[in-house]
C-alpha cells in the first residue's frame, strides 16, 4: 500500500466521525436543534441505545469471548497509573489542591469509549469493536469512575471522623448510582444471558438490535452539538496538559501495561484487541466530564479541556492509526 493510499485509508476511518461531530456542531449553532433537544438525544443514547449495544455485545457471545483478563488487567492498570501520575503531576508541578488535582486526573484517565471510541473502532477494527466497548464499560464504570467520585466526595468533607463517615457515605451512594446505571444493568443482563446460554425470542432480539444500531451516528452527533457554547477562552496552558495527558500519555500507559502482561504470566492479547485497547485509551475524555466537575467549581476548565481534546484528537488518532497499521 503506497503512502498516499495509506493516508486516504486513515482519513476514511477517522473523517466520518468528525464530519458528524461538525454537523452536530453546525446544526446546533444554527439553531436547527436546541440544547434541550440534544439533551433528549443524549438521554436516548445513554439510557436505551448504548445499553442495547452493550447487552448485544455480551449476550451474543460466549462468556470466554467477553471476559478477557488480559484486556481488563492492562486497561485497568493503565488507567490507574495515569490517574496516579496525573494527580502527582498536578500537585507537585502545578501546585493544585487535592481536589483540583483529582479533577485533572479524571480528565486524563476517562475515555469517551461509547460516543467516539466505539464508532471509530467500528470502522477501524470492526471484529473487536463491541467486545472492546463491553470491556471498557466494565473498567470505566465499575473501577475508574466510582473511585474518582468517591475520592472527590471524600475530599469535599472535613478530615477526621466526619471525613471517614463522608467517605463511607460517598461509597454507598456511588454503589447505588451504579446499580441504577442502564449500562451496568445491560452489562449484568448480558452476562446472565451469556452464562446461561439463553436465546432471546426473535422479536425481542430484533428490537434490541434496532436500538443498538441507533447508537453510532446519533451519539457522535450529540457530541458535536454539546460543544456549542463551551468556553474556548480557557484553552491555555491550564488545560493543555489535561488534553495532552489524555490523548498521548493515557494510551502510552495502556500500551506499557499490555507489554507487561507476559511478565505477569498473562497471555498477550491478539493484535486487534491490543490495538483496540490502546485506541480506546487515546480517545478524548468522556463528554460528561464538565458535568462531573460542576459541584467543585471546575466546569469551565473541564469544558475547555474537552473542546481542545476533541478537536486535537483528529490528528492524534490519525497518527496512532498510521503507527498501528490498522488501516492495512
Amino acid at each position: 500500500m503506497t503512502p498516499p493510499l495509506r493516508m486516504l485509508a486513515i482519513l476514511a476511518i477517522v473523517s466520518p466521525i468528525y464530519i458528524i461531530i461538525a454537523l452536530g456542531y453546525a446544526t446546533t449553532r444554527a439553531g436547527v436543534f436546541g440544547k434541550a433537544e440534544l439533551l433528549a438525544f443524549g438521554k436516548f443514547v445513554l439510557k436505551l441505545a448504548l445499553p442495547a449495544l452493550v447487552f448485544n455485545a455480551i449476550a451474543q457471545r460466549h462468556i470466554a469471548d467477553i471476559i478477557v483478563p488480559g484486556y481488563l488487567l492492562a486497561y485497568t492498570a493503565g488507567g490507574l497509573a495515569m490517574l496516579g501520575g496525573a494527580y502527582a503531576l498536578a500537585r507537585k508541578a502545578f501546585g493544585l489542591s487535592h481536589q483540583q488535582a483529582l479533577l485533572h486526573a479524571m480528565g486524563m484517565c476517562s475515555s469517551n469509549s461509547a460516543f467516539i471510541g466505539y464508532p471509530i473502532l467500528l470502522l477501524a477494527l470492526p471484529g473487536v469493536a463491541t467486545t472492546a466497548l463491553a470491556l471498557n464499560v466494565v473498567v470505566e464504570n465499575v473501577v475508574l469512575l466510582p473511585l474518582l467520585l468517591v475520592l472527590l466526595e471524600t475530599s469535599a468533607r472535613k478530615a477526621g471522623a466526619e471525613g471517614a463517615a463522608g467517605g463511607a457515605a460517598a461509597f454507598k451512594a456511588t454503589l447505588k448510582q451504579l446499580a441504577r446505571n442502564p449500562l451496568i444493568i445491560a452489562l449484568l443482563a448480558g452476562l446472565a444471558v451469556s452464562l446461561l446460554e439463553l436465546q432471546l425470542p426473535a422479536p425481542l432480539g430484533r428490537s434490541v438490535t434496532m436500538f443498538a444500531q441507533a447508537s453510532g451516528a446519533l451519539s457522535v452527533f450529540v457530541i458535536g452539538g454539546t460543544l456549542v457554547g463551551l468556553p474556548l477562552r480557557g484553552v491555555s496552558m491550564k488545560v493543555a496538559p489535561i488534553a495532552a495527558g489524555k490523548l498521548l500519555l493515557h494510551p502510552l500507559m495502556v500500551a506499557l501495561a499490555l507489554a507487561a502482561l507476559p511478565l505477569l504470566g498473562v497471555a498477550p492479547l491478539e493484535p486487534d484487541l491490543r490495538n483496540a485497547a490502546v485506541l480506546m485509551a487515546a480517545m478524548p475524555m468522556m463528554s460528561i466530564y464538565p458535568l462531573l466537575a460542576l459541584p467543585y467549581g471546575f466546569t469551565e476548565r473541564a469544558a475547555a479541556a474537552l473542546v481542545l481534546a476533541t478537536v486535537a484528537s483528529f490528528g492524534t488518532l490519525s497518527a496512532l492509526l498510521w503507527l498501528m497499521g490498522s488501516f492495512a
